[in-house]
């Protein structure tokens, strides 16, 4: 058996980057950028406040407050050519406004006295403010030329709209790995179909058909393949036509009744590894045809979840070109005890939970291969290194939050 983290390596080094192509803003959340994106202008583009008040220039102010301005103009948001501020005195202002010529402090309106003088409006307050109080400056997120978004950068709404303030009406993205997704088993029925004696509702299919999407791929499900050798070997030809990554589900193991891996070397498949020693999901394969690389996935539902969140998804983000592949890993206490034998990495799937206002994270009690409930349930997995035992409560162990594998 391959050891864990050579796997791991070992599936990343059969990842080619994809092409790229060109997608307006609305369609970039979850893309990858494909480019670095460079601010062409300043942002903030010109000096403007963040309150609404009063601008002013804080040399007219002189020894101490109480202070007493006439205020004359106006800055709102969207004018065209901010006022001149006179000489000694205020303007009012809005948020988002351009700041009068000549001043370079902005006090609050909650701090100031309105006084309605016959020779007009006068403002009056207490504090001194300092320069640049309640200011946003030109060019004070970004200079011109700076980096904004680097290549690789996986977009979310936040990075989508700092897009749009750099004035970018579209970006230009990775393209979308496709993945098929090709399950086997004489005894699977898809949810909703009529029982049949000793079938099995498939749902390992729809766990990585939603894993791989949420990795930005496109997916498409087979229909399901017999246990039959000439038609598995069909289907597999025909799934590996047209796609980046086919990824099978079941008949990989030893058993009279596995004819996948065997029909992946009749398509021409070349095999790389077989085998991790990993739990669950022992019985992973890996290979390759041409352009297109294959996940030859156990049938056990927590064994074929596990192994495509710890290989399906890295690759997939390695094939867009994202700077970080693999999930962050942290330490965070253990919550209850662990004891296994050693032999095998294992990632427990856990609980997190606080405890004594500390994070930590509980391993579940049902962790058999074949529990469909694993991932329903599961924020987290624990990492024991092959040469572990386990771990005690209060322990700190190394976690992979499930939400980052595909973040």
């Amino acid at each position: 058996m391959m050891a864990f983290d050579e796997a791991v390596e070992r599936v990343l080094a059969l990842a080619r980057v994809l092409g790229t192509e060109r997608v307006a803003l609305e369609q970039a959340d979850g893309r990858v950028l494909a480019e670095d994106l460079v601010a062409r202008s300043p942002l903030p583009a010109f000096d403007y406040s963040a309150m609404d008040g009063y601008a002013l220039d804080t040399a007219s102010l002189v020894g101490d407050g109480p202070y007493e301005l006439p205020c004359t103009g106006e800055s709102a948001a969207g004018t065209l050519e901010p006022p001149e501020l006179a000489p000694g005195g205020a303007a009012r202002i809005f948020t988002g406004a351009p700041l009068p010529r000549g001043a370079d402090a902005v006090i609050m309106q909650e701090l100031v006295t309105r006084i309605d003088a016959p020779s007009g409006l006068r403002i009056r307050f207490d504090e001194r403010p300092r320069i640049g109080q309640n200011l946003r400056l030109r060019g004070e997120d970004l200079e011109v030329g700076s980096s904004a978004l680097l290549r690789g950068t996986r977009l979310g709404p936040g990075s989508v709209a700092l897009a749009a303030a750099l004035d970018r009406p579209s970006l230009l993205v990775a393209r979308r790995p496709l993945v098929t997704v090709l399950g086997s088993g004489d005894e699977l029925r898809a949810p909703g179909e009529p029982a049949r004696p000793g079938s099995v509702v498939e749902s390992n299919g729809l766990f990585v058909a939603l894993a791989a999407a949420r990795a930005g791929a496109s997916v498409r499900v087979a229909p399901f393949v017999r246990d039959e050798p000439n038609a598995a070997t069909h289907a597999i030809a025909e799934a590996l036509e047209s796609t980046d990554v086919l990824v099978t589900i079941g008949g990989v193991s030893v058993g009279d009744h596995d004819v996948v891996r065997p029909a992946l070397e009749r398509a021409g498949v070349g095999i790389e590894f077989y085998k991790v020693a990993m739990k669950p999901g022992k019985p992973l394969t890996v290979g390759r045809r041409g352009g297109t690389v294959v996940l030859g996935l156990p049938g056990n539902p927590a064994s074929a979840s596990l192994s495509f969140l710890c290989f399906g998804v890295p690759l997939l983000r390695a094939m867009q070109g994202e700077a970080r592949v693999l999930p962050r890993r942290t330490k965070l206490v253990a919550l209850s005890s662990y004891v296994r034998k050693p032999g095998r990495t294992e990632l427990v799937r856990a609980t997190l939970e606080e405890a004594a206002g500390v994070l930590g994270v509980r391993p579940h009690q049902n962790l058999a291969s074949g529990a469909v409930t694993s991932f329903a349930r599961a924020e987290a997995l624990v990492v024991v290194p092959a040469s572990s035992g386990g771990f005690a409560e209060g322990e700190r162990v190394e976690v992979i939050a499930i939400d980052d594998v595909w973040r």
